[in-house]
C-alpha cells in the first residue's frame, strides 16, 4: 500500500495520472450540472486525458519490466517459458492454422455451392418461363389458362410456392432501351392486372407488364422481397451474427425489425419478334427450396438482408403481410464461427443491382460427405474416409508427442535448473568468504563436471587471492621505483644565458633504462648526457642507477668527454651483464669558449640545425664515431681506438637535437618507424618554434603516427638552443665578462604514450 502511494503522489508519472483524474472528474461533475461548458474547459479535459495516457504508458511499462525481471529471474521460468514459446505455441498455432484453414476451405466451397445452387435453379426457372411460353406459341394462344396451370404443377412439385403468370407486353423488346423507372415511389403499380395467374402467389403480388429495362433475352435472376413483420423466432434468428460493412453501409444480420426472403425471378418471350406476352416463373427460396439446398450442400441459409441503394434506385420487392414461409430446422454440426455470403440482387422496377447478404450455417460433416461420395469404396470406405482417418492418427500421434515432449522438457528444466541452484547457492557462499563449500556431484554429465570445477575453484581460490596481494604489493614496488628513477633526473629548468634547454623521458614500462642529465662542471661550462641502457624493465632501470652514480663521479674529473666515456667503459665493462651493454652521447657546452665538445658511444646521431644567420637552414646529422659501452671484447684498447671527439661552435640561433632510438623507432601498427629523416623534417620545419613548444610538437606527431600501437621503447630526448641574444662570437669570446651561472637540474614531465 504504501508503495503505490508513494508511486502515485511521489513520481511525476503517478502525479499526472492523479491530477489527470482530479481535472476529469471535476469537467464530468460540472457538465452534469451545468450541462454545456466553455470551450477552454474542453481543452483542460483534454490536456488531462493526455496526462491519464502518459503517465498510465509510463507505468504499464514499469510494470512490464519489472513483471519481467520477476518472472524471469530463475532459470527454471526461463527455460518453461522458452519451451513454451519454441515448442508448445507453435503446436497451438499449427492447430489453429488447420482450423481456419478448414474453415475458409469449408466457408469458401460451402459459398461456392450456394451460388451454383442458385444458377441452377435460375436456369430451372427459365426453363419453365421459355417452355410456357413456346408452348402457348404452338397452341396460337388457345387454352392458355389449362397451359399455364399445367406447367404451374408440374413445376410445383420441385419447388414449394412456384407461381407462374403471364403478363401483356405493351412494346416492342427491341424498340425501347432499358431505362431507370422512378425509383423514389416504390414499386410503381401495374396499369393492367396479369393476362394468366397460376399458383398461389403468397409471397408478391404478380406482375402486370415487362419493365423497360428488360430486352428480348429474357431475364432469370434473384429477387429480394422484403416484410416489415418481424421474423419468426428460431434457432437461427437467435443465432449472434456479426454487423459487416458492404458499400459503406453496415449490416446487422440480427436485425429482427424486419424479413427479407430471396426469390428467384425468369422472365420468357415467345420466339415471335414483337411478342405480345410474356411468361413470368417466381420460386421462393424458401421451405422446400431451403431444404433441398441443405440436403444437395449441406449448407443452411438462416438469415437474408438486403442492402438497398443509398439514393432510392434499388428496393427489395413488397412481400405479402401474410406470407410466411415454413420454418427450416438449422443444420447440424455446424461450424462455431459465424459465415456468411454476399449475392447480388436486383430491382424489378429500375434494373439496377444492390448487395444481398445471407449468413450460413455450415453442416462439416454433410459437405464432407458430399465431397467423399464420389471418390469409390475400399473395404467399405471411401478413399477420402482412409486419408481422414490417417490425418486423425497423424493428429493424436502429435499430441502424445506434444505431451511426451513437455513432460520431458520439465524433467530436464528441473534437473538443470536444479544444478543451477546449486551453483548460485556455492557462489554466495564463496562471495560471503566461504571457500570451504563443496557442491554435491549427483549425475555425470555435464553440469556435474561443472560442479566438480566449480569445487576446484573454490579449492585454488585462496591461492589466487594470495597471488593477487602479491602482485599488489608488486605493482606498489614498482609504482615506489617509478618515483625513485623519475627523481634520479633532473629537477627542474636548467637556465643559462644564451642557452634554452628542455628534456623528456617517458618509460615504456614502470621503470625504465633511459637516462639524461645535466652536469655543472664550473660557472660557464656545463656537460649535457643521454644514455640508453639495453633492454627495459628493473634491470635496466638499476643499470641506469649505477650509471648515474658513476658519471657524476667521473665529470669531476675529466674535462674531455672522450676521456670520461673511455673510463667509464672501462668501470662498466668488469660490472655489466654480458647480454647487456649501455649506448651514450656525452657532450661539454662551454658558453665562455662558444663550443661544444662531444663524443658518441654508439648512441643515436645528434640532430644540429644551424641558425638563419648561416644561411639557408638545414638540418645535419652527426654521426662521430664509437661503439657501445660495456662490451667485452678486450681490455678497452678498441673502444679508445673507435671513439672519436668533435668540437662544434657554438653561434646564435643553434638547435641540437639528442634522442633515443625510441624516439626514432617509434613504430605504428603496421610494424612502420618514424625514422631519423622524418625527425629531421619536422625539427626543421618547426625549428622557430620555443624549446618547450618544439619539444610537444615532436611528441604530438609521434604519437599521431603510433596511434593505437602500443609503445615499445622508452623514449627521451634533449633539446638544446642557443639564444640569439646572449650568444658571442668565437672570436671575440675571451674578452666577455663571465656571466654568474646557476644550474640547476631540469625535471622530465613524463606523459605516457598509449599503445
Amino acid at each position: 500500500m504504501n508503495g503505490l502511494r508513494n508511486a502515485l503522489f511521489r513520481t511525476l508519472p503517478g502525479r499526472a495520472i492523479v491530477i489527470g483524474l482530479a481535472v476529469k472528474s471535476v469537467v464530468f461533475v460540472l457538465q452534469g450540472l451545468a450541462g454545456a461548458l466553455p470551450p477552454f474547459v474542453g481543452v483542460v479535459d483534454t490536456v488531462a486525458s493526455i496526462a491519464l495516457a502518459v503517465g498510465g504508458g509510463v507505468f504499464l511499462v514499469r510494470g512490464v519490466a519489472l513483471a519481467q525481471r520477476r518472472l524471469l529471474w530463475r532459470v527454471r521460468r526461463k527455460l518453461i517459458i522458452s519451451y513454451i514459446f519454441i515448442g508448445f505455441i507453435p503446436a497451438l498455432l499449427l492447430v489453429a492454422f488447420a482450423l481456419l484453414g478448414a474453415l475458409l476451405l469449408f466457408s469458401n466451397f460451402s459459398s461456392y455451392l450456394v451460388q451454383a445452387r442458385l444458377r441452377a435453379i435460375a436456369d430451372r426457372a427459365e426453363s419453365i418461363a421459355k417452355t410456357t411460353a413456346l408452348e402457348i406459341q404452338r397452341a396460337g394462344s388457345r387454352d392458355m389458362e389449362g397451359i399455364v396451370a399445367q406447367r404451374e404443377m408440374s413445376a410445383s412439385r420441385e419447388f414449394e410456392g412456384a407461381s407462374i403468370a403471364v403478363v401483356e407486353m405493351r412494346r416492342a423488346c427491341s424498340e425501347l432501351p432499358p431505362r431507370r423507372a422512378d425509383a423514389a415511389g416504390g414499386q410503381r403499380p401495374s396499369s393492367a392486372p396479369p393476362l394468366v395467374v397460376a399458383g398461389p402467389w403468397a409471397h408478391v403480388d404478380a406482375p402486370g407488364d415487362v419493365p423497360d429495362w428488360i430486352g428480348c433475352d429474357g431475364f432469370k435472376g434473384l429477387l429480394a422481397m422484403s416484410s416489415d413483420r418481424p421474423a419468426t423466432t428460431t434457432a437461427a434468428a437467435t443465432t449472434t451474427a456479426p454487423r459487416i460493412s458492404v458499400n459503406g453501409q453496415e449490416v446487422s444480420l440480427d436485425d429482427q425489425s424486419a424479413t427479407t426472403y430471396m426469390l428467384i425471378r425468369a422472365l420468357g418471350f415467345p420466339d415471335v419478334r414483337n411478342p405480345k406476352y410474356a411468361v413470368v416463373v417466381d420460386l421462393p427460396v424458401s421451405g422446400q427450396v431451403r431444404q433441398q439446398f441443405r440436403g444437395e450442400t449441406g449448407v443452411e441459409l438462416t438469415r437474408v438482408v438486403a442492402v438497398p441503394a443509398s439514393d432510392g434506385s434499388v428496393r427489395p420487392l413488397t412481400a405479402r403481410s401474410d406470407y410466411t414461409p415454413p420454418l427450416v430446422p438449422v443444420a447440424s454440426a455446424a461450424l462455431p464461427l459465424p459465415s456468411f455470403i454476399v449475392f447480388e440482387y436486383r430491382d424489378w422496377l429500375t434494373g439496377m443491382t444492390s448487395p444481398l447478404v445471407a449468413s450460413m450455417q455450415i453442416s462439416v460433416a454433410e459437405i464432407y460427405d458430399r465431397i467423399s461420395a464420389a471418390q469409390g469404396v475400399i473395404n467399405q470406405r471411401s478413399f477420402g474416409q482412409g486419408l481422414f482417418l490417417v490425418l486423425m492418427l497423424i493428429g493424436i500421434l502429435f499430441l502424445i508427442i506434444e505431451f511426451v515432449a513437455l513432460v520431458a522438457g520439465l524433467a530436464l528444466a528441473r534437473s538443470i535448473t536444479g544444478s543451477v541452484h546449486e551453483l548460485f547457492a556455492g557462489t554466495e557462499r564463496v562471495r560471503q568468504g566461504d571457500f570451504t563449500h563443496k557442491i554435491s556431484i549427483s549425475a555425470k554429465d555435464q553440469m556435474g563436471e561443472l560442479a566438480e570445477s566449480f569445487n576446484s575453484m573454490t579449492a585454488s581460490i585462496e591461492d589466487l587471492l594470495r597471488q593477487a596481494a602479491e602482485k599488489k604489493r608488486l605493482e606498489e614496488e614498482l609504482r615506489i621505483a617509478h618515483e625513485i628513477q623519475m627523481s634520479l633526473l633532473p629537477q627542474g629548468p636548467l637556465r643559462m644565458p644564451g642557452l634554452s634547454v628542455t628534456a623528456l623521458c617517458v618509460p615504456a614500462r614502470e621503470v625504465g633504462g633511459d637516462y639524461y642529465d645535466f652536469l655543472p662542471l664550473d660557472a660557464h661550462r656545463v656537460g649535457v648526457l643521454i644514455a640508453d641502457v639495453s633492454g627495459k624493465g628493473t634491470s635496466a632501470a638499476l643499470y641506469m642507477a649505477e650509471l648515474k652514480g658513476l658519471i657524476l663521479s667521473l665529470s669531476r674529473i675529466h674535462t674531455s668527454p672522450r676521456d670520461l666515456l673511455i673510463t667509464a667503459n672501462r668501470i662498466i665493462a668488469e660490472h655489466l651483464d654480458a647480454r647487456s651493454f649501455i649506448t651514450m652521447t656525452y657532450a661539454v657546452v662551454d658558453m665562455l669558449a662558444g663550443t661544444m665538445t662531444y663524443a658518441r658511444a654508439g648512441h643515436t646521431p645528434l640532430i644540429y640545425l644551424p641558425g638563419s644567420a648561416q644561411g639557408p637552414q638545414r638540418v645535419r646529422i652527426l654521426t662521430p664515431d664509437g661503439m657501445v659501452l660495456g662490451l667485452k671484447l678486450d681490455n678497452g684498447e678498441m673502444f679508445e681506438r673507435l671513439l672519436e671527439e668533435q668540437t662544434i661552435p657554438l653561434r646564435a640561433g643553434d638547435l641540437y637535437l639528442f634522442f633515443t632510438d625510441g624516439i626514432s623507432e617509434a613504430m605504428n601498427v603496421g610494424d612502420d618507424c618514424f625514422g631519423e629523416q622524418r625527425l629531421a623534417t619536422l625539427v626543421e620545419e618547426h625549428a622557430h618554434l620555443p624549446a618547450d613548444e618544439l619539444r610537444e610538437r615532436v611528441l604530438r606527431e609521434i604519437a599521431a603516427f603510433v596511434g593505437d600501437a602500443p609503445q615499445h621503447d622508452d623514449m627521451t630526448m634533449i633539446l638544446l638552443k642557443v639564444d640569439p641574444a646572449h650568444a658571442k662570437d668565437a672570436k671575440g669570446a675571451e674578452d666577455a665578462e663571465v656571466a654568474e651561472v646557476a644550474v640547476v637540474a631540469e625535471v622530465a614531465e613524463v606523459a605516457e604514450v598509449r599503445g
